[in-house]
């Protein structure tokens, strides 16, 4: 019996026409442990969580998109996915190895795949010529983050998005969410358990840039 895509999502295995599904795997193991404070987790995103995650943004309306740890790419490849034919999709990874990845298997000329620190998110963009993001999706793992980087991340994210633009995290505790209520308006909430490990997941909308530092 043939086995659906959504099954082949699920099972974790988003390239297994091309044999990738495994390189994906030991990709992500290989970069967490070596640095498992950056990694949010050594396992890639299931497909639960990526559309429970994207499911309430209208992508086709979006023109500059950020994400920051895009890992093994399978947010990135859901976005390409979503995206319109001229947005722009921006990728930072502290890991040489996942944005050499990236490159590799993504030729998508939308994507700018960048190995850097997101907490230069704003020379990032500028260096690319991209203005104010519409949207920036997060699997960084702040719960890990000094509390100081933490807040200075948040406030250059703030900095860096559109007035009415949006920031979307997903992560496995919720040292986020205060970072989040201090820095947008309004912060939207929910729960996945169809991932290894199970994810909070966070909708913030309009950023406060003008908001004093705590």
């Amino acid at each position: 019996m043939a086995i659906s895509f959504e099954d082949r999502m699920a099972r974790g295995a988003w390239d297994e026409a091309q044999g990738r599904g495994t390189d994906h795997l030991a990709l992500a193991f290989r970069e967490f442990f070596k640095n498992p404070l950056a990694v949010g987790s050594a396992f890639p995103a299931s497909h639960g969580l990526v559309e429970r995650m994207l499911a309430p943004i209208d992508w086709s309306r979006m023109e500059c998109v950020v994400e920051y740890g895009p890992g093994t790419g399978i947010f990135t490849r859901a976005l390409l996915d979503r995206l319109p034919a001229h947005a722009r999709l921006l990728a930072i990874d502290t890991s040489a190895g996942f944005i050499d990845h990236l490159r590799r298997v993504t030729p998508d000329r939308r994507l700018v795949a960048v190995a850097g620190s997101a907490d230069a998110v704003r020379g990032i963009m500028a260096g690319h010529g991209l203005g104010r993001a519409d949207c920036i999706l997060s699997g960084l793992p702040f719960s890990t983050l000094a509390p100081d980087r933490a807040e200075r991340l948040m406030k250059a994210s703030a900095g860096a998005l559109a007035p009415d633009g949006r920031f979307l995290a997903y992560q496995m505790r919720k040292a986020v969410h205060p970072l989040l209520e201090r820095r947008f308006e309004t912060v939207e909430t929910g729960f996945e358990w169809r991932n290894l490990p199970p994810c909070h997941l966070y909708w913030a909308a309009r950023p406060r840039r003008l908001f004093p530092s705590p």
